[in-house]
């Protein structure tokens, strides 16, 4: 399968081969480095980088640039052009088949191994601190830097899937991965810094890619609730995995294995791309038209022009209005929201592990207990899923903030009174944070109107890393205050949030998205 429909009428499924086989031995070849700290809890600061590491440097490079070829369609111009005029998606009342759940569940796997990256940073700053003997301030600049790359990701990752499919992003995105577990291996802070920048730049186009495979292959009946289950379980398993890796491995390896996970779960991610379909919007704009309808039979879809409603759209104008009080404060809203989301999961939460054993908490038990917390969280995905689709969309999105804010209240008492468990705070926040994040953008996309969905949708997921990159510039300045002040300036622009959703926010569950377009009804595309 992987040959057949990934790799065919590419540069060459060998370079691709070799590509990957290249990065790996790179990464091996930083192993020993690793393993000579040993006896000092793998601590390797100020210890000379040898020949053979510079040669795995050279390779990891090389063997992306390599993977990246091989994967590279032949005629990328031509795709570009013939894929502007397709839409692929499956009938509104289309049922779900045993082609939806498997990759729904791949696709699930993909995202805790992709999410995993990030949130293992909160786990590795105390380890970094004492390590390099800098300040925290200092050890900030990693998740800084780790977060712009997913800014950077997120951009890029788009341009890449047009190019390259979406299947194939997804595997060029996991050799990266493998690549920057040599992280692990780093003597100084700043190659740390480096790979950490590349290594956001791989993670961030995960989820929109993602979520547009999803939206190809999904029916409109069952789209809503299949993206919000995917991304939850995703969010709180990668959150789960990196604090219950912690608790097991730190021990005994010290912080630098999270790094060195990268390779075993990055190799992983390669072998479910034979288990991910190819885009049929990709194999129709390629030509191969056989092979997007085997895919599109497996799934149910059918693929479209947009062209002619695009024309009728743009002579009659939107009949939803693309300015105003109403669309502004929509937009407003959301994107608060998302802020909210990133100053919560990429400031407060990756703070809270190094605040913990400040406390007197060993790194053990605090990633002990916080996968105590996600795996409590768990089980709660299933019920926002149920609750955006069979209830009301607007108000889901309204309770996650609202679960959010108990959260963040949680946080207050325990810095205030310094009693009680963490574990249960900490479970409102990734309760709240994920099924937040999981909505979010679904719910976005649901709510403006075709022509301005990408850039309004865009807008908000930018937003969920803005919020992360504020927080960690702070840190940068050694202006983090303590965690109760740092919740009680958080609780406010949420609860702004809560207002203006409850306010601006409209009830998209049952509604057809080509109702908020004029004539937004397709056609059939000639010869499929």
């Amino acid at each position: 399968m992987l040959s057949t429909s990934t790799l065919s009428d590419r540069r060459g499924l060998i370079a691709f081969i070799i590509g990957v086989i290249a990065v790996t031995a790179g990464v091996l070849l930083h192993a020993p480095m690793f393993w000579m700290g040993r006896n000092m809890h793998f601590m390797l600061a100020g210890m000379p980088m040898g020949s053979d590491m510079i040669f795995g440097m050279f390779l990891i490079v090389a063997g992306i640039a390599i993977a990246a070829y091989g994967l590279l369609p032949k005629n990328v111009s031509g795709i570009l052009s013939a894929s502007q005029d397709i839409v692929v998606s499956p009938p509104e009342d289309a049922p779900l088949s045993r082609a939806h759940w498997m990759l729904m569940g791949v696709l699930v796997i993909a995202l805790i191994i992709d999410i995993m990256k990030p949130a293992s940073l909160g786990f590795t700053i105390p380890g970094m601190v004492k390590e390099y003997d800098v300040p925290k301030a200092t050890a900030s600049l990693v998740p800084f830097f780790a977060l712009s790359g997913t800014v950077v990701g997120s951009v890029v990752w788009g341009v890449i899937a047009d190019i390259y499919g979406r299947k194939a992003s997804i595997l060029l995105s996991a050799v990266m991965f493998v690549g920057t577990s040599i992280c692990g291996a780093m003597p100084s802070l700043y190659w740390n810094i480096g790979m950490c920048f590349l290594m956001g730049a791989a993670a961030g186009g995960m989820l929109p890619v993602t979520y547009a495979l999803l939206a190809e292959m999904m029916p409109s009946k069952h789209r809503g609730w299949s993206l919000v289950l995917v991304g939850g379980l995703g969010a709180v398993g990668g959150y789960f995995a990196a604090s219950g890796f912690s608790a097991l491995l730190q021990p005994y390896f010290g912080w630098r294995i999270l790094w060195l996970l990268n390779l075993p779960t990055g190799l992983s991610l390669v072998l479910l791309g034979a288990f991910i379909p190819e885009s049929a919007k990709f194999l129709l704009a390629r030509g191969r038209r056989e092979e997007a309808r085997q895919v599109m039979a497996r799934f149910g879809s059918e693929a479209r022009s947009t062209r002619a409603a695009e024309t009728v759209a743009l002579a009659k104008g939107s009949s939803v209005a693309l300015t105003g009080r109403a669309f502004f404060g929509k937009l407003f809203a959301l994107s608060l929201a998302a802020v909210c989301y990133g100053l919560v999961n990429f400031g407060l939460l990756l703070w809270l592990p190094a605040d913990l054993v400040a406390r007197g908490y060993s790194m053990e038990l605090t990633s002990r207990l916080l996968a105590e917390s996600a795996l409590i969280a768990f089980p709660t995905v299933f019920l926002v899923a149920y609750f955006y689709s069979r209830w009301s969309t607007k108000w889901s999105v309204v309770g996650s903030i609202g679960v959010t804010l108990l959260g963040l209240a949680g946080v207050l008492w325990l810095e205030f009174t310094g009693q009680g468990s963490p574990v249960f705070p900490v479970a409102l926040l990734i309760v709240g944070t994920n099924g937040l994040v999981a909505m979010l953008l679904p719910y976005a996309a649901e709510s403006f109107p075709l022509r301005i969905r990408g850039r309004t949708t865009g807008t908000v997921a930018a937003c969920t890393k803005a919020g992360g990159m504020i927080a960690q510039f702070l840190a940068i300045l050694a202006l983090v205050p303590p965690l109760d002040v740092v919740s009680l300036i958080i609780i406010v622009p949420t609860i702004l949030a809560l207002i203006l959703v409850a306010v601006f926010g409209k009830e998209t569950r049952g509604r057809d998205l080509r109702d908020l377009d004029p004539d937004g009804h397709t056609f059939a595309a000639t010869g499929v």
